[in-house]
């Protein structure tokens, strides 16, 4: 995990692990910001667990939600995809290092 908030990391892997959850995030990037009532319409569930699905996106830091007027307004925020896919890249670039080594290592064994 990312030395600053590992624990970050696991909670946006966690709410991310839920296509209806992945699916409001791709919902809210599209239209800015929606409001649950909103958001609740193309997708199989009810409002009540939209808004729920919501509270954990705005748990792991995914989403924001602020009050105008009478409603909830959710928008996404990037931050914590951003660590997320940076501790990603990290552990891919570890990964691509150890299989360019262990080539290194067969073509070695293999010309001897």
């Amino acid at each position: 995990m990312t030395e600053e908030h590992p624990e970050a990391v696991d909670g946006v892997l966690a709410a991310l692990a839920d296509p209806t959850r992945r699916r409001l995030l791709d919902l809210l990037a599209a239209q800015g910001e929606a409001t649950a009532t909103t958001l609740a319409g193309p997708l199989p569930v009810s409002r009540q667990a939209v808004v729920k699905h919501l509270a954990v996106l705005e748990a792991a830091g995914l989403v924001s939600g602020g009050r105008v007027g009478r409603e909830v307004r959710y928008t996404v925020r990037p931050v914590a995809l951003d660590a997320t896919a940076r501790w990603m890249a990290s552990l891919a670039a570890s990964w691509d290092r150890r299989l360019a080594r262990i080539k290194r290592v067969a073509e070695a064994a293999e010309q001897e």
